[in-house]
């Protein structure tokens, strides 16, 4: 007898009913139904692989499952009862006697038992479609293995992805296979979660890189420029409002937890499909290792690209490097820090040769070497500057320029403006936030020390508590809030230059009977985005500032013009001229024999415009009608007029504070 085959269900004997009568065909009918039903078959135990390979669909996993109905029962095997054959023959007769009981059996009389269960599959979308679901598990894993190419080969930089990036073997991919495949199962599918997760970050931080190098022309420093985050988010708010913020920030947390998940369903994926097709994926990934090392040692390359790499390797080295030196970096700068050439230098020894003037610092956003030098704008901001010149010779003014390195390009107006103002190179928000706690003297509280001036800001960008002021030694702060300003924002720009500086007038210089001023001054109208952007009016009309509404509205938007590069260049051009005839008017208007104007950019604009150039150079002025004054700085070599020479003096910024002052001590000429 079979072992599947199971005993014989017998009638129940009713009253009246004579158990040795023949059977009618209803009741055969009703006992082939009932014989249908199969005992269920335990199911084998299987690996780790085969449950792994098992949850990844394979179209024939249900292939062995037992169909809906089957062969009536057979008679009874069992000795005991009278006519009982033997199990050999019964076996014999149940498999010659099996075809024809099967076509008498109907779906309509299976009973449910006699249904097995099935795996559902995508809620059975799969047992339906075989094809269509092979083609979707292989499609997913071929997009599994692109994805995790895409993340090794991709570089950090916009401006250097191109097809031939992608057409490289990367050995950091060998390798992860051979890892995956040299693990247990369990150990394969959590390091492949991991390691998914890994490339996700990684992934992540190439974003930020591109970002910044789009915006500060270097890449992403992880020590250091978390903080830039939140700026950047106030930027955007006061950029497109604070429903763009918000959209902004929903945006980017969305898609970082997508980069995250997508990327570990990727490597898991592919650990998955190793696992079930082992052998060939251990062949597949000698050959590869064979060929990267054949192609690396001979350096083989594809339209001009080298095709082994182990650029992944390499990047995640340099970062490593990275952060290395912003944590060992705090250390130099506190040696740095202590060397100070003026500290012991007594008070009335201190600027003695601008004893009795007004002297303003100011610094116009994002005026960068670009504005003067590139040929697309050189035309109108030279014509701008020759403009400016005129009016200033008219009021009886002379200006020297030359050019100063800027520790930042794109942004970080702050880390330039302490660079030139402390003499020290500012480079990084730790650098910033030590020499802003320190005691370290800088050129506006050199002034504030002699006890000779009164020393203000005119700082309009500044919204918020800014208790960095205080170490700027400044007597007294004028911010967005205070300049008596009723008009709109221009984008960024709370204040437009020219009102800044008509406040200014009001707030300080116009005043009689007063002490010599340092200001600090900074134009914030040529900040990014450079749309809208207001321009110059009659100094009378400025009144609250309410003007500046019809000027807004007759402005481009912002939204508008970034669409096109060359749209945004025209408009920074637009912006810095802006500034620079305010600045120009100003001194025309209310200068005298005892100003003195140092006027400079504090770093070049983004990439957009400068064309991801690497020069950080910003030109640098110095304005007065005293020829005393500019005698002093005879010996700089700097360019008369408001336009520095293209072989004109070149200076890192930390340089300027010594210089001055040098210029201006009591042994200077």
């Amino acid at each position: 007898m079979s072992h599947l085959t199971p005993p014989r269900q017998l009638p129940d004997i009713e009253a009246g009913v004579d158990p040795d009568a023949p059977v009618t065909s209803d009741a055969a009918a009703t006992s082939g139904d009932t014989a249908t039903a199969k005992p269920a078959v335990p199911e084998q135990p299987q690996s780790a692989d085969e449950a792994a390979a098992s949850t990844d669909g394979e179209p024939g996993e249900d292939e062995g499952a037992t169909p809906t109905g089957g062969p009536p029962a057979a008679e009874s095997t069992d000795p005991s009862e009278p006519g009982a054959k033997p199990a050999a023959e019964l076996d014999v007769e149940q498999t010659a006697a099996a075809p024809d009981s099967a076509e008498t059996t109907t779906p309509e009389t299976t009973t449910p038992e006699a249904t097995p269960p099935s795996r559902p599959g995508w809620f059975g979308w799969r047992r339906r479609y075989p094809r269509a679901a092979r083609a979707v598990r292989v499609g997913t894993s071929v997009l599994a293995g692109a994805l995790v190419l895409a993340v090794l080969l991709v570089p950090n930089r916009l401006d250097r992805i191109n097809v031939q990036s992608f057409l490289r073997l990367p050995v950091e991919a060998i390798f992860l296979a051979a890892l995956l495949l040299v693990l247990p199962s369990k150990a394969r599918r959590i390091s492949a979660g991991a390691l998914g997760v890994f490339l996700g970050l990684t992934t992540v931080l190439k974003c930020l890189d591109m970002g910044f190098r789009q915006t500060l022309a270097r890449p992403f420093d992880l020590v250091f420029d978390w903080v830039l985050l939140s700026d950047g988010a106030d930027w955007v708010k006061d950029s497109f409002g604070r429903s763009g913020e918000v959209l902004a920030i929903v945006g980017v947390i969305v898609l970082l937890i997508l980069v995250l998940v997508l990327s570990a369903l990727a490597v898991v994926r592919l650990a998955n499909v190793m696992a079930r097709h082992r052998p060939v994926a251990v062949r597949t990934t000698l050959v590869l290792g064979i060929a990267w090392i054949i192609c690396f040692t001979v350096g083989a390359q594809f339209g001009g690209v080298t095709l082994a790499t182990k650029g992944y390797a390499q990047y995640l080295a340099n970062r490593v490097q990275y952060v290395r030196d912003g944590l060992g970096d705090a250390d130099v700068f506190k040696k740095q820090l202590a060397v100070d050439a003026f500290a012991k230098t007594p008070p009335d020894q201190l600027l003695t040769g601008l004893h009795g003037k007004d002297v303003m610092f100011t610094f116009i956003e994002s005026y960068g070497r670009v504005a003067i030098d590139d040929p697309a704008m050189a035309p109108e901001i030279d014509a701008t500057l020759q403009e400016g010149n005129a009016r200033l010779k008219s009021a009886g003014f002379a200006a020297r320029s030359g050019w100063l390195r800027s520790p930042v390009t794109g942004a970080g107006s702050w880390l330039a403006h302490s660079t030139f103002l402390s003499g020290l190179w500012i480079k990084n928000q730790q650098r910033y936030r030590t020499v802003t706690t320190s005691d370290r003297a800088t050129l506006t509280s050199y002034f504030k020390k002699t006890g000779d001036w009164r020393t203000v800001g005119i700082v309009p960008g500044v919204r918020k508590a800014w208790p960095e002021g205080k170490y700027f030694g400044l007597d007294h702060i004028y911010d967005s809030t205070h300049l008596g300003y009723q008009g709109p924002y221009f984008s960024w720009t709370p204040v437009p230059d020219q009102f800044s500086l008509e406040a200014f007038q009001k707030l300080e210089h116009g005043k009689k009977n007063r002490d010599p001023i340092m200001a600090e001054i900074i134009l914030a109208s040529s900040h990014n985005p450079w749309s809208p952007i207001a321009h110059t009016i009659d100094w009378k009309d400025l009144g609250d500032g309410k003007v500046f509404y019809k000027i807004k509205k007759e402005g481009t938007n912002p939204t508008e013009v970034w669409k096109s590069a060359k749209r945004v260049r025209t408009e920074y051009r637009k912006a810095i001229q802006y500034s620079l005839d305010s600045l120009t008017q100003w001194m025309q208007r209310y200068g005298d024999d005892n100003t003195v104007l140092v006027f400079l950019g504090d770093h070049q604009p983004v990439p957009t415009v400068t064309g991801g150039t690497a020069n950080r150079d910003v030109p640098v002025t110095i304005v007065a009608r005293d020829p005393k004054v500019l005698d002093r700085v005879s010996d700089w070599g700097w360019t008369e007029g408001l336009k520095p020479a293209k072989n004109g003096p070149e200076w890192s910024m930390d340089k300027f504070r010594d210089r001055f002052m040098t210029a201006f001590g009591p042994h200077s000429r």
